[in-house]
């Protein structure tokens, strides 16, 4: 028998022999697990008109107050669009509060005119509450942010707090281990923008100047950016899935239990390690990415190695090589921070960890292109 404990609530929709639609309901209908099971009852209720339903509760494990409501709000919903409904395996607990709730809920069931509003007002309701969630949840990344600070300037204040040891395994683990993703991704890159580049500049027998565009566009944009990318999508789904399995296990809990501030212990040693060991990786893709410019243009354009590096040294300005390892620690900052807050934001099953490793990584991409076109901006308008 599946159990229902420590599950969300969910619903699953049948089709049985007679035509009729069979509705299966699963897990705990808590205030805390709702929000799936809440869209698709949405769906049903404005989808099925003189459809014979049966519903199936007898799965459900926990439910509360919130879950009840739900539930009492879809049967009549349903019941307002002419829908034959037959309960099945209603417990007796459940019925307890079902008859309890209805007392005040009579009466104020929802009327076909509401179901009609309702229809016609979804997907402004669904904008409201996607716009809240992202307020909500923006709100809640500034709180991580401050609690991050505040760890940091604890930290600073009483320096032997600093995890020195945890700080050097985390750069191992997030750069040591991921030069060899790094360098055959700036290689590639490198190949691709001096290929690119030779077909277009041997029309005008300008092979030379593939020079200057490998060596400008590969140390002051391509590969801080292309670095970030993977380093996002590796370290902060890292950071991510790392801190949810933490916080299913109830690890983090037990340590702000024991006193331990889990931003001190688990945050700032990532975040550090991160802003320490990403400009290093991009001066190290900077390097791998020339290399491959220049062999496309030793075999393609007849360019020799000698020439490509002399002509580098009199086009290539060191500030652009300085200001693309200066947009590492941003970088790394912002790729850190949101694959610990997502981290954070795992609840207590497994199924979470997928979704939230998926957002970090998603986030920490998007934010970083942001970050960057900022910085080309600024950096313009500056005249560097």
């Amino acid at each position: 028998m599946q159990s229902t404990q420590s599950q969300k609530a969910r619903i699953e929709r049948h089709k049985s022999k007679s035509g009729a639609i069979l509705l299966k309901s699963f897990g705990n209908w808590t205030i805390d697990a709702l929000r799936d099971v809440s869209d698709k009852l949405d769906s049903y209720s404005g989808e099925y008109r003189n459809t014979s339903i049966q519903w199936d509760l007898s799965n459900i494990g926990e439910i509360d107050s919130a879950g009840m409501l739900l539930f009492i709000h879809h049967y009549d919903l349903l019941k307002s669009n002419n829908c034959p409904i037959e309960l099945t395996g209603i417990k007796s607990e459940h019925d307890k509060l079902y008859a309890l709730l209805r007392k005040f809920t009579a009466g104020k069931s929802v009327l076909p005119e509401a179901a009609l509003s309702s229809r016609l007002l979804k997907p402004f309701n669904t904008v409201g509450r996607k716009c809240i969630a992202f307020v909500l949840d923006t709100m809640e990344f500034f709180t991580f942010i401050g609690e991050h600070f505040t760890s940091l300037f604890n930290s600073l204040l009483h320096p032997r707090s600093i995890r020195i040891g945890a700080i050097v395994k985390n750069i191992e683990d997030a750069g040591v281990h991921a030069m060899p993703i790094v360098a055959l991704t700036s290689f590639l890159i490198g190949v691709v923008i001096a290929y690119q580049g030779a077909v277009q500049l041997e029309k005008f027998g300008a092979n030379i100047f593939i020079v200057d565009m490998i060596g400008i566009s590969v140390t002051r944009e391509l590969a801080p950016l292309i670095t970030a990318i993977v380093v996002a999508g590796r370290t902060g789904s890292f950071y991510t899935a790392q801190l949810g399995v933490m916080k299913i296990t109830e690890e983090i809990d037990a340590m702000r239990t024991m006193g331990f501030d889990p931003h001190c212990f688990l945050v700032l040693p990532r975040i550090l390690a991160l802003m320490i060991i990403l400009p290093l990786m991009i001066f190290f893709a900077d390097l791998v990415g020339i290399a491959g410019g220049m062999f496309i243009s030793h075999v393609h354009l007849n360019l020799s190695y000698a020439e490509f590096l002399n002509r580098l040294q009199n086009v290539l300005e060191i500030k652009h090589l300085w200001i693309g390892i200066a947009k590492g620690p941003f970088f790394a900052w912002l790729i850190a921070a949101v694959g610990c807050f997502r981290g954070f934001q795992v609840s207590k099953n497994t199924e979470s960890i997928g979704r939230y490793t998926t957002i970090s990584v998603v986030n920490a991409i998007f934010l970083v292109i942001a970050c960057d076109a900022l910085f080309s901006v600024l950096l313009t308008e500056l005249g560097l």
